[in-house]
Formats: structure tokens, sequence, C-alpha cells
């Protein structure tokens, strides 16, 4: 297992309130030992203009997993991780139904991970999206010593 302690799917739900991913219908569905899973659906809250999921769903979806499977690795007593870059290869349109993201580190260093999300359609496991979510880990204090500081950038 690649987690810092043993959580489950409740302590993670903890984290949809008022937030992007409860308002868009995510759900964290599936911990195992060294992958994070959830669910998006494909409705008028993820779609774009022309009744596609939308790329940026796409990407809160993998963001939203690869940032939370970071946090699980690391002492969040003193740590924070935070997103630096993503990116998303979109591979075929989903109209209805729901995505699943399956997320799964590539490079878990001290100071730098890379996540890679798979995002396939649920009903017929087809693949829609391949994205990769670099995170920066932090020191806590990091974030304290800037909390009265205008910051452009990390």
């Amino acid at each position: 297992m690649i987690w810092f302690k043993d959580y489950t799917l409740e302590t993670l739900r903890e984290f949809r309130s008022a937030n992007m991913g409860a308002h868009i219908g995510f759900e964290f569905t599936e911990i195992g030992s060294d992958f994070l899973k959830g669910r998006l659906p494909v409705d008028e809250r993820t779609t774009q203009p022309f009744g596609i999921l939308h790329g940026g769903a796409s990407c809160v979806l993998s963001e939203t997993l690869g940032s939370v499977a970071a946090w699980m690795t690391i002492d969040p007593d003193k740590f924070r991780a935070v997103g630096l870059e993503i990116n998303a290869n979109h591979i075929r349109a989903v109209t209805e139904g729901s995505v699943i993201g399956e997320c799964r580190a590539l490079h878990t260093g001290r100071r730098t991970q890379v996540w890679q999300t798979d995002i396939t359609e649920e009903a017929t496991g087809k693949r829609v999206c391949i994205s990769r979510l670099t995170i920066a880990v932090i020191d806590q204090g990091t974030l304290s010593a800037q909390k009265d500081k205008v910051v452009v950038g990390y």
C-alpha cells in the first residue's frame, strides 16, 4: 500500500462538501492499494454546449483524484500537495451516463509527484480521456507564511 495512513471512502467523502466536486456530482468510489477511483455523471453540470462531456470536467475529475491521492501519500500534518500542471488527451465523446476515473502514481518523490488518470465510460469501459497531473509537495509552513501575502504562482 502506498498510502500514508489507512484511509477509507468515508474519510474521502468528507471532502465533497462545498467545493467543485460536490457541485458537479463527483464521488469517490474505490481505494485500492495503489490507486484511487471516482465517478462523474455526464449531465447538464458536466457537458459543454454541444451535449458532450466537457474537457474541463475531465480535468476536474483527474485533478481531484490526483490531488487527493497525492495527499494520501504524505503526512498531512507536515505537507500539502498542490497541482503544478495538468494535461488531458480527450479520446472519445460521451453524451450520457457516467465516467470512471482511475488514478495511479507514475512518480511519488519527496517534492514532486506525477499521477495518471485513465477515464472510461462506465457503461462500456471504453477509454474517454487520459490525463496526467504533476503535484508539488510543499511544507505546511510555506502556506502559513504566505497567508497574508498576494501570491502569484507557487
